[in-house]
């Protein structure tokens, strides 16, 4: 098994457009993994929400604006 250095060698010796697709394929992996992290959190957040028997309306979001001076409130 390769330690870090070893891996960081081996990648600094590509060919930049292997190096560069190499790259992209972990930035898409990190993106899709948000996303199933997000989507697991939301679904456990549901979860929670309808086993308390918990629920929201319009009225609970209501005052949730800023309204302070520091900045413009548009109609």
């Amino acid at each position: 098994m390769m330690n870090l250095q070893e891996i960081i060698n081996s990648i600094e010796s590509l060919p930049t457009e292997e190096r560069d697709y190499l790259f992209e394929v972990i930035r898409k992996k990190n993106e899709e993994s948000r996303r199933d992290h997000f989507w697991e959190g939301l679904q456990k957040f549901r979860k929670v929400i309808q086993n308390e028997g918990i629920i929201f309306t319009d009225d609970d979001f209501a005052d949730l604006r800023e309204r302070s001076v520091v900045r413009e409130i548009y109609p």
